[in-house]
């Protein structure tokens, strides 16, 4: 049974990592998938005009495909937390004991002696909604989901991909030549994705270095097959 104590420091530390995690989410598929895509039509000589109608079609639809995504995240979460409430009053209404027994292994844990572990299991079992809240924490290791977890995921990491994906695509509204503002746009993403991965790198506790240098070099593996795929076939 988790003996880990949760104060609240550590729920503030973990909304903030919500955050992180969607905008991460957000932002390194908004830097990436635009970047290939706007990559592979330069292959394959498409115009400038062309490519920024094709990339604005595909932020919008991928920023709500991955919002979506964060939004069924949320819910799937909330749900499972709900379900899980419902199955823990079930069970002290149905096995009383074996949960006093439960709540007593968690206060041995602790190092409380056998007469206070009955003192504090008796005390704490007298409210079934206090109950309920302690034995979610402390036997499953939940935390009570944000209500709102799911519309802010969804929000956060569509516009974190939105914001992505204007950066490799921003070239090309303003040069004709498609080739040219693929070299802006190679310049202007690959910069982004090595201090994206850096300062992630730097958050998640990796080196940021090592971390920024595998971004960059993923983006762009995935713009230089995008490119060869399209030349490939327009030679063909």
């Amino acid at each position: 049974m988790d003996t880990h104590l949760h104060h609240e420091h550590t729920e503030n530390h973990m909304k903030s990592s919500a955050l992180l995690t969607d905008i991460v989410i957000g932002m390194s598929d908004g830097l990436t998938v635009p970047f290939a895509l706007a990559a592979g039509l330069s292959g394959a000589a498409v115009t400038s005009g062309i490519i920024t109608i094709a990339g604005i079609a595909e932020i919008c639809a991928g920023s709500i495909a991955m919002g979506l995504g964060g939004y069924l995240a949320g819910k799937t979460e909330q749900d499972h937390y709900t379900s899980e409430v419902r199955r823990e009053y079930e069970e002290i209404e149905s096995l009383r004991n074996e949960e006093i027994r439960e709540t007593k292994e968690f206060f041995a844990g602790i190092g409380l002696s056998p007469e206070l572990q009955t003192m504090a299991a008796d005390e704490i079992s007298q409210d079934k909604d206090r109950w309920v809240d302690f034995m979610m924490k402390y036997e499953l290791g939940l935390e009570k989901p944000d209500p709102k977890r799911a519309s802010k995921s969804a929000l956060n990491i569509g516009l974190s991909y939105i914001a992505g994906g204007i950066i490799p695509l921003s070239p090309y509204f303003f040069i004709t030549n498609s080739y040219d503002a693929l070299k802006i746009s190679v310049a202007a993403t690959l910069c982004c994705l090595f201090i994206f991965g850096y300062f992630k790198s730097k958050l998640t506790g990796i080196n940021p270095f090592g971390g920024a240098l595998r971004v960059t070099l993923i983006g762009a593996m995935a713009a230089a097959a995008a490119f060869g795929v399209a030349k490939f076939f327009m030679i063909h």
